[in-house]
């Protein structure tokens, strides 16, 4: 299944350049430059995504009838992932307001939440590394996640709860009205869609990684364990 969706995450990456750089049209008010918001647009909501995994699966941990270690590790590889992509927001999105605002960067309110998004989720990756004992770091793991995932829907809102020199949703907005259409929409949700592959790919590779790090760190701690007790530190369980 992994391999499917990699090569189907590879597919809509190829769809998106072409339809991106060839197919779609420039903008009539923005020109070349909206050729950036195909870059831009998806990744910011492949972040909340991600970020809402983040969530979701922290607040499985949480609950003691679903705890499992699985959740735990979920949450870590998505939050990953959702740091990720909200560096490229940040990224495209200064190339995009270059040319279109005349700055690479303005305080505004939607760049400004956006980026106390991303350093939220950096000190929730940081916090991650804390040793500890498995349920407790999971546990604390899990809060932190809950507590930095409240900046999501106020990166989202931003543009209407307040004055914002960033344009509001072009397709989820308050309305419902999608507007974009012809071949820019067309493109805009070949990008969502690629992305979205791969995310899914890449969180699929990242919980496996995860897996074989815990499966190491058992051998060491095992290892160690029988050392300090005068046993064979070569024996395998």
């Amino acid at each position: 299944m992994g391999r499917v969706i990699g090569v189907g995450a590879v597919i809509g990456v190829v769809a998106l350049c072409l339809f991106g750089l060839w197919g779609a049209p420039p903008d009539d008010r923005q020109g070349e430059a909206m050729r950036l918001l195909y870059l831009h647009v998806p990744s910011a909501w492949l972040a909340y995504f991600a970020f809402l995994v983040t969530a979701i699966a922290s607040a499985l941990f949480l609950w003691p009838r679903t705890r499992s270690i699985v959740w735990d590790r979920v949450a870590g590889a998505s939050a990953e992932l959702g740091v990720i992509f909200t560096g490229l927001t940040l990224v495209v999105g200064s190339l995009w307001g270059r040319p279109i605002w005349g700055v690479w960067w303005a305080w505004d309110a939607r760049l400004v939440t956006t980026a106390v998004l991303f350093f939220l989720y950096l000190g929730y990756l940081a916090l991650r590394r804390v040793p500890g004992e498995p349920v407790a770091s999971g546990k604390r793991n899990a809060i932190a996640a809950l507590i930095a995932f409240v900046d999501v829907p106020i990166v989202h809102f931003s543009v209407e709860w307040w004055r914002t020199l960033h344009q509001k949703a072009t397709v989820f907005n308050p309305e419902l009205s999608a507007r974009i259409e012809g071949v820019q929409a067309l493109t805009l949700w070949i990008a969502v869609l690629a992305f979205t592959l791969v995310y899914v790919y890449l969180l699929d590779r990242r919980y496996r990684l995860a897996v074989i790090d815990d499966a190491l760190a058992g051998q060491a701690l095992a290892r160690a364990i029988r050392t300090r007790t005068g046993g064979n530190p070569g024996e395998t369980t």
